[in-house]
């Protein structure tokens, strides 16, 4: 495999390791926090938007 290649997957796979902690820590953080967490993860993927939330989950 290139060295381009395995560098690429490498950025892909770190980012979606990071992504899923933000998102994990995005859930329990609030105010000043949560913006800056928002903001993180807007920086890795601009298109990202967060999820409606369920009111009458179980």
């Amino acid at each position: 495999m290139a060295v381009e290649r395995q560098i690429e997957l490498g950025r892909r796979y770190h980012r979606k390791k990071k992504m899923a902690k933000l998102k994990a820590k995005l859930e329990t953080t609030s105010g000043a926090d949560r913006d800056k967490v928002l903001y993180k993860i807007h920086r890795l993927s601009p298109w990202w938007t967060e999820p409606a939330k369920d009111d009458a989950k179980k």
